[in-house]
């Protein structure tokens, strides 16, 4: 009787630690997700606060293309609104706009030749072009960290301690069809 049950308690023993290790393993990953999104949420904020300065040079020079300012502020609102929601659906969607928008912005600044020549509208544009390429690389990194996430709380035995503990699926950030499409010049310059 003393063997079985110590055998018992052993058993007990490595179950429980053997939970212990799956939970921590899940605890780090939700967080590896969180950093991921702060990392992004970073370079959103930065974005954001550029915009606007962008926005206003581009006005002193472009008189008669205030819908397209129109439309990148109002792509920035989207954008900003999605991000301070957490609606990972809706920020997909807005940064599309966001980067369209940004497109027209800087496809129309070529018919400003003191526009394009202006040192401030040069650096902002270099600025926001950098930030959109390291947004890119941080969503990268942000789907991996929701995939690794994702598919461990879901595979056995992984996914019992999940639901015990009440670990969710997070959404991944994708954005709209349109980023795959060809670009349509004319509507660009048209």
């Amino acid at each position: 009787m003393g063997i079985a049950l110590s055998v018992i308690v052993f058993l007990l023993m490595l179950t429980l630690i053997w939970g212990i290790i799956i939970y921590n393993d899940l605890v780090q990953l939700k967080h590896n997700v969180s950093q991921a999104w702060s990392n992004i949420e970073v370079l959103l904020r930065q974005r954001h606060d550029e915009l606007p300065k962008l926005v206003e040079t581009a006005r002193q020079y472009m008189h008669y293309e205030r819908d397209t300012l129109e439309r990148v502020m109002a792509a920035r609102a989207a954008v900003n609104s999605a991000q301070q929601r957490g609606d990972i659906g809706a920020l997909g969607g807005a940064e599309q706009n966001l980067r369209l928008g940004l497109g027209n912005l800087f496809a129309v600044a070529e018919a400003y030749p003191e526009l394009k020549a202006n040192e401030t509208f040069q650096h902002l544009q270099q600025r926001i072009t950098g930030l959109e390429n390291t947004i890119a690389d941080r969503r990268e990194f942000y789907n991996a960290a929701v995939n690794t996430n994702n598919i461990r709380i879901e595979q056995f035995p992984d996914v019992m301690i999940a639901q015990l503990f009440g670990f969710r699926a997070v959404r991944l950030l994708e954005f709209d069809r349109q980023v795959t499409k060809d670009v349509d010049m004319k509507t660009l310059f048209g």
